[in-house]
């Protein structure tokens, strides 16, 4: 994973952080705490909510489907932070499409937007990911974005109509756009967002330990 640019377009606010040890390419979280505004502006456009929506932290993760980075988030760190922080309603979740594995990557992302319109976002985005195969290898294509479909029951002539008609890619088009706009640039990049409209950036997939650490501060 590439090293990110901070977050632009804020105040930032310098804070001391522990050294945490990690995997090549990538590093922890950011020596920069920073204030926004308008912390829902950071979600708009991405997924539905999950969790409590009165959190008063959250957690939004910008991703790719394809993102070796990310699948390893999903299999290996997302069930602990969910157990520990979401399921509990202490802490809201969101996720918001960063694709930059290119036109596969852009699909995969419509073909969740296609599955929330019939309420099965959440489903479809686990599927992508529990079927992973690598980035740019082939398995996102037509095919693959029907079984998946089928697997989590959807109404197959409203999931294909939605994704042959191209509904949703301008959204996730703008997603990217919104994105590199803040300084997002390598996947997965989390946010960390506490009442007070504070931001705290985790980068790459971090062991779960970065993640408590993080989310009880921002929750003390």
């Amino acid at each position: 994973m590439k090293k990110n640019r901070s977050l632009k377009k804020y105040t930032l606010v310098i804070i001391p952080i522990i050294a945490v040890s990690i995997g090549i390419g990538a590093f922890a979280f950011s020596n920069k705490q920073e204030l926004i505004d308008d912390k829902s502006e950071l979600i708009l456009g991405g997924s539905p909510i999950l969790g409590n929506p009165d959190a008063r932290v959250t957690l939004l993760e910008w991703g790719d489907y394809q993102c070796t980075y990310c699948y390893r988030f999903h299999a290996n760190t997302k069930d602990n932070v969910f157990a520990n922080f979401v399921d509990n309603g202490m802490v809201k979740f969101a996720f918001r499409d960063f694709t930059l594995n290119g036109p596969a990557s852009v699909l995969a992302a419509e073909a969740s937007y296609c599955a929330g319109d019939q309420g099965k976002y959440w489903e479809y985005h686990d599927e992508l990911y529990n079927n992973w195969e690598g980035e740019n290898t082939g398995w996102v294509n037509m095919h693959n974005l029907k079984k998946f479909a089928t697997s989590v029951g959807l109404d197959m002539d409203t999931f294909d109509k939605c994704l042959q008609s191209e509904k949703y890619k301008q959204k996730v088009l703008g997603n990217y756009k919104y994105g590199q706009s803040i300084g997002i640039s390598a996947t997965p990049t989390f946010i960390v967002i506490d009442e007070q409209g504070n931001v705290q950036v985790i980068r790459g997939a971090q062991p779960y330990s970065v993640f408590e650490q993080v989310l009880k501060a921002k929750l003390a």
